[in-house]
């Protein structure tokens, strides 16, 4: 395993991962919240952040990985999921949130990462 220096980007970024958010699990309620009925949690904060930033906060029963729900994760747009996953430790299966839309959630280090897919006809 080669040792990043200081300067250089991960190395995902030279495979073209792309930064989208980080998510950040909180118990406080959000200005601007909106609910995700099917995941039984609220959103907010992505759509004017300048940095990407999106608070999470959870209902009972949410059906997210208590890893999700507990520490905050990051999240790379890729082109092909299927692909990026090969020999990584996966969360879940690939999901499909919303239209459009697919993400797997995959575990480094014992930190949660968000791998999200678009199609670009949408």
């Amino acid at each position: 395993m080669a040792i990043r220096k200081d300067h250089e980007l991960p190395a995902v970024t030279a495979k073209g991962w792309r930064y989208h958010h980080m998510g950040i699990p909180t118990d406080h309620h959000m200005p601007g919240e909106k609910y995700i009925k099917h995941l039984k949690m609220f959103v907010s904060g992505f759509e004017t952040s300048p940095y990407g930033v999106e608070w999470m906060r959870f209902e009972e029963g949410c059906p997210i990985s208590k890893l999700v729900r507990t520490v905050p994760h990051v999240a790379f747009v890729v082109d092909n999921i299927e692909i990026e996953i090969v020999g990584k430790q996966l969360l879940d299966e690939i999901s499909e949130p919303s239209e459009g839309v697919r993400v797997a959630m995959i575990v480094e280090n014992g930190a949660p990462i968000e791998l999200l897919e678009f199609n670009n006809k949408l």
